[in-house]
């Protein structure tokens, strides 16, 4: 076996590779149907060793734990995954065994990837991913290679190759992440128990996003939002 195949988290008894991981989503569900996916250490060599549900636990974990590679979801209480990133930034560029990240999320939004592959993350796949193809989106991200969905692909290299980058939106910089997912679901056309559903939230906090939206957007219902977010290409 190559000096590069046993690279970072190294090889086992059995010879395989191994790799120690970090789960960070606010989704308990969630992280538990992960963990049981790919945390079978035998069989698939990765080996979770803390989880975290926001900003500031994610930091202590992975600061405590200095896994390999984080599992990132994009949207988390405390300031999201950019947050996270910003603040685990020595620990990536460390000259020995850096942490790397890799966003697991539900957004295909590109402003979502864009965001986190500027704040460092080595690739941006979504929720809907295989276990088997999650496990080897691990150890490629392990070993330093750029990893991401096939559509979403298209959005970093568009964002890195324009010469000329897009202009600060200082109206959708006022919104929080979690509302951006919301106003997007809702300009899609998606009733509130629909975002309730595909969010993991309750009817109510969606009525509440969607108010806060309006509000600091000064718009008065959901078609003039629905025309604001196409006609800055969010649907």
């Amino acid at each position: 076996m190559s000096d590069e195949t046993t690279a970072g988290g190294g090889a086992g008894e059995d010879g395989g590779r191994r790799v120690r991981v970090v789960l960070v989503d606010d989704h308990r569900m969630f992280r538990t149907g992960v963990q049981a996916e790919i945390g079978q250490t035998e069989e698939t060599g990765v080996e979770v060793v803390g989880e975290a549900d926001d900003v500031d636990q994610a930091v202590t974990v992975i600061t405590a734990t200095r896994p390999e590679v984080v599992l990132l979801d994009v949207h988390l209480p405390g300031g999201g995954g950019v947050e996270v990133l910003r603040r685990c930034a020595p620990l990536m560029g460390a000259a020995e065994r850096p942490v790397r990240f890799l966003a697991l999320s539900v957004s295909d939004a590109a402003e979502d990837v864009i965001g986190v592959i500027r704040g460092g993350a080595r690739g941006y796949v979504t929720k809907n991913i295989t276990g088997a193809d999650l496990v080897d989106s691990i150890f490629r991200v392990q070993d330093g290679d750029a990893v991401f969905s096939p559509r979403l692909a298209g959005f970093v290299l568009d964002a890195f190759a324009s010469t000329d980058a897009p202009p600060v939106d200082e109206d959708l910089d006022r919104l929080t992440q979690r509302e951006r997912e919301v106003l997007r679901l809702i300009a899609r056309g998606y009733a509130y128990k629909e975002v309730a559903k595909q969010l993991y939230i309750s009817v109510k906090t969606v009525e509440s996003h969607v108010s806060a939206v309006l509000r600091k957007l000064q718009l008065s219902n959901r078609h003039e939002l629905t025309r604001w977010a196409t006609a800055r290409r969010l649907v």
